[in-house]
């Protein structure tokens, strides 16, 4: 299972932002027209007070009604203006958060499609949902919400202080007198928040994992009566999310009440004095009304910023997640250049050693050879790694040491791409993507056309049940093909492997779980599929092999026998007593 990711505490990581950024530079002028937008709308925001207070002062207080009106008209165009900002500040702040994500989406998807299969064995898939989905959509409110609305508040704040001294030095200082309060108020709240986001964030992962897997696997929870056990560990999985979130509400509802109060304080404070000073004649109306104004715009941003901060400081851990997601290096290198339009299909494995994890063996110093065209039958009992070989075979998983050659290369020379489109693989387990059965032929592949699906269903006999599904070819096909019979689904599988045309195909067990009516279809379109075609069988009922070319019996990793079926009968080993075994079995039923 993937390791919980630690947050680092730093809102401003360097690194973790230049990385991100890095993703801002295709749309560098957008960003920059969002900054200046920024510095705009803090200066037209810090500038009304000053204007008012020249109103007050000058021209109502000056009897100067001509000077007023024209007041009047500036005040309505700068507020006209500035409505026209916020509006385009808040567009392309969006529009390139929601670009960006696109990106990173894409992008981390890709590398997710590229890794390789020993990454999955150990990562939960909800957990790699939340990383493609949640984590991603957090980094558009970094910035719809986070870092340009953070920016636009410190300059906001930066102008209206340089207003206020300009204005009034002694009469700034006694209006800011609350503002340490507020600094430490929001720092202890800032340090608060930031746990509760880390520990909402892996609520979030388990819950999805948890919810995926169980729903993926909710036949296996009926079958034996589980629902209420899991449904108690819902619970407590629940709980833990809700815990969290909880815990984060409550130090909202502490900090913004105090800030409030702060801020209501520095306002008493100011009318306070202002009011004496006004009454004395040292301080002008139009002043005072300028710093009430001033000093409810400043505390109010003050109050956004730490809700920004920690907006922004949740997109820097989930950038975290995804940059580690990222950074991964487990995924087949694909450094060979070699891509034959064709191939024989001559494979060869040579002292090949193979563990899944250190050095727990699956595969112990295996070597065999296979001519073009020939079928070769592997047959052992369950975690003999006879899966294992097919795996390799494909590169879905490095060898530790030897060889795998395809007509004489190492399969490192080959283009994975180039490499799997040679091989066509028909397993046990049928995946079906909901879609139409065209879809899950073709893969998407638009190359492929409905009259080379009809060719291929003809060569495997499968046309006729695809004709008697309504819409045929496009017959809709729900999640992992639940209205589809297993029989069905194999079939589907056999046409997707004859459509592609491979050199080599493998069967892994591709007639276990069906009926003897269907078996018959599928045998016929077995035999089908590998005319012509270099072909690697993998099956428990002996009777799908005895005429393979060449039958490789397998045990704790290793190669026991070698030979047709009437040699190993002969030879009396491993083989002769599973065939037995078999055949006292049918004798029984």
């Amino acid at each position: 299972m993937e390791n919980t990711p630690k947050a680092t505490g730093k809102a401003f990581d360097a690194d973790v932002l230049k990385r991100l950024f890095t993703f801002v530079k295709p749309y560098i002028k957008t960003f920059n027209f969002i900054v200046f937008l920024t510095f705009a709308s803090a200066v037209l925001s810090a500038v009304r007070p000053f204007l008012i207070q020249y109103t007050v002062d000058h021209d109502i207080l000056g009897n100067d009604w001509e000077g007023l009106n024209r007041m009047f008209v500036i005040l309505a165009v700068l507020l006209v203006v500035h409505a026209i900002v916020q509006y385009l500040h808040t567009y392309f702040a969006g529009w390139l958060g929601q670009h960006v994500v696109r990106d990173i989406r894409v992008k981390l998807y890709r590398h997710i499609l590229n890794l390789r299969l020993k990454f999955f064995d150990r990562t939960p898939i909800g957990t790699l949902v939340t990383r493609n989905v949640s984590d991603v959509e957090t980094l558009s409110d970094v910035f719809s919400e986070g870092l340009a609305a953070m920016i636009g508040d410190i300059l906001q704040l930066v102008f209206i202080v340089g207003f206020m001294f300009y204005i009034d030095v002694k009469l700034t200082l006694i209006s800011l007198s609350t503002f340490p309060l507020m600094l430490i108020s929001t720092y202890i709240f800032k340090e608060k928040i930031k746990d509760t986001f880390q520990e909402v964030r892996t609520a979030v992962a388990r819950l999805n994992s948890f919810v995926q897997e169980h729903i993926t696997g909710m036949s296996i929870v009926q079958i034996f009566n589980n629902e209420e056990r899991e449904m108690q560990k819902f619970r407590e999985i629940n709980k833990e999310h809700t815990r969290a979130n909880i815990r984060s509400v409550l130090y909202y509802s502490i900090y913004f009440p105090v800030a409030e109060i702060i801020a209501a304080a520095g306002l008493g404070l100011l009318v306070w004095y202002g009011a004496y000073g006004v009454l004395d004649d040292s301080i002008t109306l139009g002043t005072l009304m300028a710093f009430i104004m001033y000093i409810q715009m400043f505390f109010r941003p003050i109050r956004q910023i730490a809700d920004r901060f920690n907006t922004l400081q949740l997109g820097v851990v989930s950038t975290e997640r995804l940059m580690r997601l990222l950074d991964s290096k487990e995924m087949i290198a694909d450094n060979g250049s070699f891509t034959p339009d064709t191939i024989k299909g001559d494979v060869s494995f040579r002292n090949v050693w193979f563990a899944y994890q250190d050095e727990e063996w699956v595969l112990r110093n295996i070597s065999f050879e296979m001519k073009a065209g020939e079928t070769v039958a592997f047959v052992g009992a369950t975690g003999a790694g006879k899966t294992s070989v097919i795996n390799l075979l494909n590169r879905f998983y490095e060898i530790n040491s030897g060889h795998i050659l395809i007509d004489g290369h190492d399969l490192k020379e080959y283009d994975l791409s180039a490499l799997r489109h040679h091989i066509g693989v028909v397993l046990q387990d049928v995946f079906l993507f909901s879609g139409t059965i065209a879809d899950n032929i073709s893969l998407g592949n638009t190359n492929i056309t409905e009259e080379q699906m009809w060719h291929a269903a003809d060569l495997v006999g499968a046309r006729k049940f695809i004709e008697r599904l309504p819409g045929g070819l496009h017959y809709p096909v729900m999640e992992r093909g639940a209205t589809l019979s297993g029989g069905q689904r194999q079939l589907i599988s056999f046409v997707r492997a004859m459509v592609y045309n491979p050199q080599i195909i493998i069967l892994d067990e591709a007639t276990s779980s069906v009926d003897s009516e269907t078996e018959e279809l599928i045998q016929y379109a077995i035999e089908q599929l590998m005319r012509g075609r270099t072909s690697i069988v993998i099956a428990h009922r002996l009777s799908t092999i005895q005429k393979a070319d060449k039958i490789i019996v397998m045990d704790k990793g290793e190669i026991k026998e070698t030979g047709n079926h009437e040699e190993l009968l002969r030879h009396n080993g491993f083989y002769a007593q599973l065939y037995q075994m078999q055949y006292k079995n049918m004798i029984n039923l």
